[in-house]
C-alpha cells in the first residue's frame, strides 16, 4: 500500500492557512505526492445557511453535530480515494475535527461526541500531525484582516483581536495530548512562517531536514507564568543504539491523558539529520524501557507551553537529578529575529547550540 500522512493546519482567525494550504500543494507535489485538501466545513456550513452564534440551543447542537458528522465523512472518503493512488499521498485538511470542540462547552462536546459515536482521543488519533498557526492578532496584528474571509466573526478592532486571541488559546488547548503538536509563531517575514509548515509537513513525510538550532536559555522564574499555559509532565528515557542514532521514549501527560512516543533521530549529513517519530501503547513503552541506556539518568520535568506576544515558549523546569534547572526554549523564532521574553522570566544564560544542554548530554550520569 502507498503511504498515506494526513495533517491538520489549524489556527486562531488571520493566521495564514490559507496560502499555506496553497504552498504545501505546490511544493509536495513538486515531490512527486498526491495532495488532496480538504475544506474547512464550518465556513462552507456558515456559508449554507449555519449559524453559529445562534441563541437556538437545540439548532446549535444540530449544526455542531452535523459539523463533525461531515468532516468525518470528508476525511474517511479522501482517504479510501488516497488508498488507490500509486503515489504517495498527503491529505491536509483545513482545520480537522478538534477543532470543532473549541467553540462550544465540554459538556455539549461530550454529548455530540457520543450522538456520533466517538471520543476526543479517537478524533485526536485520526492524524499524523497537527499544526496550529498562530492568529495574526497575537503579535502581528499590523496584518490582522477579515478582508480574505467574509464569514469572520471576530472583526478588526480591539475586541475582535482580544476573540481572536481566545480562540487561538482555546484551539491549542483542544489539540494539546496529540503527540505530533506543533505552534507555528508569527514572524515578522511570512515567508518563515510558510517555510515552518513545510519543515514540519517534511519532518512528518521522514524527509531529512535541515539542523535547526531552537534557541534556549537557562532561566530564572521571577513571576507568575500565565494562567492560560499548557502544564504537562514530561518522562523521557534514552535507549541503547547505533553510534550516531538517538533514539529516546517520552511519556508525556496532561491531568489523566498519557501519551507515549518513540522518537529516533540520526544525522544523514554534517548539515542534516532525520527524525522518525511514532506513538506507541503502554504495553510497547514499558517492554521498551529494559532497552534503556545505562549511562544515562531518566530525565523528569514539568513543562509550561504558552504564547507571548505572537511567539512561542516552552519553560521546562527540571526535576530529580537535574532538580533546580529550568530552560526556556522558543519554537521557530527565525535568525535575525528578536526573541520576545516575557517580564516574568530572567534569562542567565544563553546556551543555544551548547551541547552540554542538549537533554541526550544532560541525562550522562557522572
Amino acid at each position: 500500500m502507498n503511504e498515506i500522512k494526513k495533517i491538520v493546519l489549524t489556527g486562531g482567525p488571520c493566521a495564514g492557512k490559507t496560502t499555506a494550504l496553497v504552498r504545501v500543494i505546490e511544493h509536495f507535489s513538486s515531490l512527486g505526492y498526491k495532495v488532496f485538501t480538504i475544506p474547512e466545513v464550518p465556513t462552507l456550513f456558515t456559508q449554507a445557511g449555519m449559524n453559529y452564534l445562534t441563541k437556538n440551543q437545540g439548532f446549535f447542537y444540530e449544526g455542531e453535530k452535523a459539523t463533525l458528522e461531515i468532516q468525518l465523512a470528508l476525511e474517511d472518503k479522501f482517504l479510501r480515494m488516497a488508498q488507490e493512488c500509486t503515489k504517495p499521498c498527503l491529505i491536509v485538511c483545513d482545520r480537522g475535527a478538534m477543532d470543532i470542540s473549541a467553540y462550544m462547552t465540554p459538556d455539549i462536546w461530550s454529548n455530540i461526541t457520543r450522538a456520533v459515536g466517538t471520543t476526543t482521543p479517537e478524533l485526536r488519533e485520526r492524524y499524523d500531525a497537527v499544526l496550529h498557526l498562530v492568529s495574526a492578532a497575537d503579535g502581528a496584528e499590523q496584518y490582522y484582516t477579515t478582508a480574505n474571509n467574509a464569514q469572520r466573526y471576530e472583526q478588526m478592532n480591539e475586541e475582535g483581536l482580544r476573540i481572536a486571541r481566545g480562540l487561538d488559546k482555546k484551539v491549542i488547548k483542544a489539540w494539546t495530548g496529540h503527540p505530533h503538536l506543533r505552534v507555528i509563531n508569527n514572524h515578522d517575514d511570512f515567508d518563515c512562517k510558510m517555510n515552518r509548515v513545510i519543515m514540519e509537513i517534511s519532518n512528518v513525510l521522514g524527509l531529512p531536514q535541515p539542523i535547526v538550532e531552537e534557541r534556549k536559555y537557562i532561566v530564572e522564574l521571577t513571576g507568575e507564568l500565565p494562567e492560560d499555559c499548557i502544564q504537562s509532565e514530561i518522562t523521557q528515557t534514552y535507549l541503547q543504539g547505533e553510534p550516531g542514532t538517538e533514539i529516546r521514549l517520552r511519556k508525556r501527560g496532561w491531568g489523566q491523558k498519557q501519551v507515549y512516543v518513540h522518537t529516533t533521530k540520526k544525522k544523514t549529513s554534517e548539515n542534516e539529520e532525520l527524525v522518525t517519530e511514532r506513538q506507541i501503547s503502554l504495553s510497547l513503552y514499558e517492554m521498551m524501557l529494559s532497552l534503556a541506556d545505562p549511562q544515562r539518568c531518566t530525565i523528569h520535568k514539568q513543562r509550561h507551553s504558552f504564547i507571548w506576544k505572537g511567539q512561542y515558549f516552552e519553560v521546562d523546569i527540571y526535576q530529580g537529578c537535574l532538580e533546580g534547572l529550568v530552560i526556556l526554549e522558543t519554537k521557530g523564532i527565525a535568525e535575525g529575529e528578536p526573541v520576545k521574553f516575557p517580564p516574568f522570566l530572567r534569562v542567565i544564560k544563553d546556551v543555544t547550540g551548547n551541547e552540554d544542554y542538549y537533554n541526550y548530554t544532560l541525562a550522562l550520569k557522572h
